[in-house]
């Protein structure tokens, strides 16, 4: 007994589409294209009066993408990768001999990598900085 339930002679492989290479997608429903916006989260929104005892008909809205939204999201986001940074240094407090010019000393491995990660922050960011200010300087002018 064979494991192919598709039953017929159809092969076993290379079969693509509908029964009827013919069929329209304008009769034929499943071969519509989905709609993209169906894919958007939904809000059910009564239509007329009633509660929830009534048989009013309900319509179904998208919610909007806002620029609140995307603050929260990050916002969000920033949290926890603070935490992990907070349970990294946490978890790397064995001391380190830190020399720089003249300067020597000791501080947790976490908390020097976490002052080197940022001085490489400031290392893109300033010069990044001064190079969007020179532009829009440009762009009012011309």
């Amino acid at each position: 007994m064979s494991d192919d339930r598709r039953g017929g002679d159809s092969p076993a492989w290379g079969r693509v589409g509908p029964e009827d290479p013919t069929a329209d997608p304008a009769t034929h429903p499943a071969l519509r294209t989905p709609d993209p916006t169906a894919d958007q989260p939904t809000v059910a929104v009564p239509v007329e009066g009633g509660g929830p005892d009534s048989e009013a008909t309900t319509e179904k809205r998208a919610i909007p993408h806002t620029r609140i939204g995307g603050l929260w999201a990050a916002l969000i986001l920033s949290a926890v990768v603070l935490i992990f940074l907070l349970v990294f240094i946490l978890q790397n407090t064995e001391p380190v001999a830190i020399n720089f010019l003249w300067l020597t000393g000791t501080l947790p491995t976490g908390v020097a990598l976490l002052f080197a990660a940022i001085a490489g922050i400031l290392l893109v960011a300033v010069p990044g900085t001064g190079r969007i200010l020179q532009l829009r300087r440009q762009a009012r002018r011309g």
